[in-house]
């Protein structure tokens, strides 16, 4: 990548909670698996671990995608937006990312008629 496209954490910007938009892609398929949000220390343990890690906004805590079910994420790129203000996490699932069992928590539809 060109050193002049790549920035920092510093360089993203966080909303008013201390969290960012985390969108979670399988890597070989491109298929959208999952939405979460990510603060400053889950998203340093995603970038020290190289698997996800995300904050909570019901429980109010840090969660390892993956803890209990085995299904973790395993990060092959992080990407940002053109405003900074969301992540793009491609991954290499090991099991489904939804906890109904579906690969993807994208699974159902909306009427648009």
């Amino acid at each position: 990548m060109n050193a002049d496209l790549q920035m920092t954490n510093d360089d993203l910007r966080f909303d008013e909670k201390g969290l960012i938009t985390a969108v979670i892609q399988d890597a070989a398929t491109l298929q959208v698996l999952m939405v979460a949000w990510m603060n400053a220390e889950s998203l340093r343990l995603t970038q020290e671990t190289g698997e996800t890690h995300f904050w909570s906004r019901s429980r109010q805590e840090l969660w390892h995608k993956g803890a209990t079910s085995g299904n973790v994420q395993r990060v092959r790129e992080i990407r940002h937006d053109c405003d900074s203000d969301t992540l793009l996490i491609l991954v290499d699932p090991a099991g489904p990312a939804c906890h109904t069992g579906n690969q993807t928590c994208f699974y159902r539809t909306l009427n648009i008629d």
